[in-house]
C-alpha cells in the first residue's frame, strides 16, 4: 500500500476503500479491511492520537556490543516506562554504563534497537535526543559562575535572555541554590556541584535524565542526603530518570525498577521489593544485600532440606527431590537456646554493628552471617530458627556455589571492593 504524504488525502483514501470494501467478495474483505486498519493506525501515528506502548518511553531490543573481542553487552531488552525512576545495577564491567551511552547516542550498538516512543532512534545524533546526561565528573564550566553554567544550553537553543533568566531562577529554587546564582563554581561544595549539575541538565527540559554514577564523589553522609534529594526532584519534574550505580543501597533506596546486571545479561529486573526478597538466581541474591545461600533439596511443595533439616517454606512448583540453592538473608535468622533451635552453629566472630551485632557462625562447616541485637561472645554455641517466610528458594543456575559461605568475609575486603568499584 502507497501512502500519501498528506494526512487528509489518507483520509480521503480510507473512505473511498470503505465503499470498495462494500461489493467485494468475503475473503477480500478481510484482507482490504485488515488493511484498512492498518492505513487508519498510520494516520493516528501521525497525528499523534495513537498513545505509547504502556506507558513505555524508551525500549531496548535486542542491543549487543563488543570492545575488540570482548563482549559488553549480550542481546539485551528491556523497556522503560515514561516517569519511572529505573536504575542499572551491577560490579564494574557489567555493561550499565555501556548501555547508558547507547541510550545518549554517545556510542552505536553493533546489533539492535533503541526505540523513543516507538521510533528508531539509532542513527539520531546525541543533541537531537530528548535526553540529557550527568556524569560522575558533573563536567561544569570553571570559567562560568551558576547562573551561566545553568544558562549554557538555553543559549545554545536561542532562548530569549528574559525566558532564560526565569529558567534558570525556577531551576535554582528547585535545586535548593537559590541566592547561589553569582557564585564561582570552586567555590561551591561537591553537593553544591551536583546541585548546578543537576539543574543545567534539566533546565533544558529533556524528557529523559541520563545520570552515571553521579554520587560517586560524594562523602557517605552528603550521598544520602542527595539520593533523597534526586527522588524529590524526580517526582516533582515528572520525567524519566534511568541511573547507573554499583551502590545496592542506592539503588534500593531510589528506584521504582532495579535492572540487575552480570557480564553483559540483565540476569533480573523487578521493583527494590521483588529484587531484595525474590532473587532469580545466586547472584542476585548476593549482590544486592547480605545473603547465606546455600545448596538444599526442595522434597516437595513447601518442604525444603538444607544444612542437615528439613524446614517449611512457602514455595512450590519445583520437582520433588529438585536440587535447588537456598537464599536466607542474616536479619531474617532467629537466634534461640540451643535445645530449640532446628539447627546450632558456633559463633567464630561478632562485630558490633551499631544497630545490631553482626556475627559469623559456623553450622557444619559453612559460615552463616547471622544480624541481631542482643550480643552473644565468640565461641557461644547457638541455636538457629528460621521461619518460613524467611526462606527463598531458587532454581540451580551458573551462579551456584559461588557465593553465599562467609568463610573468608570480612569488612576489610568489603570496603577495599568498594574503593575499587569507585576508582573504575
Amino acid at each position: 500500500m502507497i501512502f500519501a504524504e498528506n494526512t487528509e488525502k489518507n483520509v480521503d483514501i480510507c473512505t473511498k476503500m470503505f465503499y470498495i470494501v462494500s461489493y467485494t467478495e468475503y475473503d477480500s474483505y478481510l484482507g482490504i479491511m485488515w488493511t484498512f486498519v492498518l492505513i487508519f493506525e498510520r494516520i493516528y501515528r501521525e497525528r499523534g492520537l495513537i498513545m505509547m506502548e504502556d506507558n513505555v518511553i524508551i525500549k531496548l531490543q535486542n542491543i549487543s556490543k563488543k570492545f575488540e573481542d570482548d563482549v559488553i553487552l549480550d542481546d539485551i531488552s528491556l523497556s522503560i516506562k515514561d516517569k519511572e525512576f529505573m536504575t542499572f545495577l551491577g560490579p564494574s564491567g557489567c555493561g550499565k554504563t555501556t548501555t547508558l551511552r547507547i541510550i545518549a547516542g554517545f556510542l552505536e550498538s553493533d546489533s539492535g534497537q533503541v526505540l523513543f516512543e516507538g521510533k528508531d532512534i539509532n542513527n539520531l545524533p546525541p543533541h537531537k535526543r530528548q535526553v540529557n546526561t550527568i556524569f560522575q565528573r558533573y563536567a561544569l564550566f570553571p570559567h562560568l559562575n551558576v547562573y551561566d553554567n545553568i544558562a549554557f544550553g538555553l543559549r545554545i537553543k536561542k532562548m530569549k535572555e528574559k525566558d532564560i533568566s526565569k529558567k534558570v531562577y525556577e531551576m535554582l529554587e528547585l535545586v535548593n541554590l537559590k541566592g547561589f546564582q553569582k557564585r564561582n563554581i570552586a567555590s561551591l561544595s561537591g553537593g553544591q556541584q551536583q546541585r548546578v549539575a543537576i539543574a543545567r541538565a534539566l533546565a533544558v527540559e529533556p524528557r529523559v535524565l541520563l545520570l552515571d554514577e553521579p554520587l560517586g564523589a560524594l562523602d557517605l553522609k552528603l550521598r544520602k542526603d542527595m539520593q533523597v534529594e534526586l527522588k524529590n526532584i524526580q517526582k516533582r519534574m515528572g520525567i524519566t530518570f534511568i541511573y547507573v550505580t554499583h551502590d545496592q543501597q542506592e539503588a534500593l533506596s531510589m528506584s521504582d525498577t532495579i535492572v540487575v546486571m552480570n557480564g553483559g545479561k540483565i540476569q533480573q529486573i523487578g521493583t527494590p521489593i521483588d529484587i531484595y526478597n525474590e532473587p532469580k538466581n545466586a547472584f542476585v541474591a548476593d549482590f544486592i544485600g547480605e545473603s547465606n545461600i546455600l545448596d538444599g533439596v526442595m522434597l516437595n511443595d513447601f518442604k525444603a532440606k538444607f544444612s542437615g533439616a528439613v524446614f517449611q517454606c512457602l514455595d512450590k512448583g519445583f520437582a520433588v527431590n529438585e536440587s535447588v540453592d537456598i537464599v536466607v538473608r542474616p536479619e531474617d535468622v532467629d537466634v534461640v537456646p540451643v535445645e530449640e533451635g532446628t539447627i546450632s552453629g558456633v559463633i567464630t566472630s561478632n562485630t558490633f554493628k551499631g544497630v545490631h551485632f553482626e556475627m559469623i557462625v559456623d553450622i557444619d562447616n559453612f559460615k552463616w552471617m547471622i544480624q541481631t541485637t542482643d550480643y552473644y561472645p565468640v565461641g557461644t554455641r547457638i541455636g538457629i530458627q528460621i521461619e518460613p517466610d524467611a526462606i527463598h528458594v531458587m532454581k540451580k543456575s551458573e551462579y551456584s556455589g559461588m557465593f553465599g559461605d562467609y568463610s573468608s568475609f570480612s569488612d576489610e575486603i568489603e570496603h577495599l571492593s568498594d574503593i575499587a568499584e569507585e576508582e573504575e
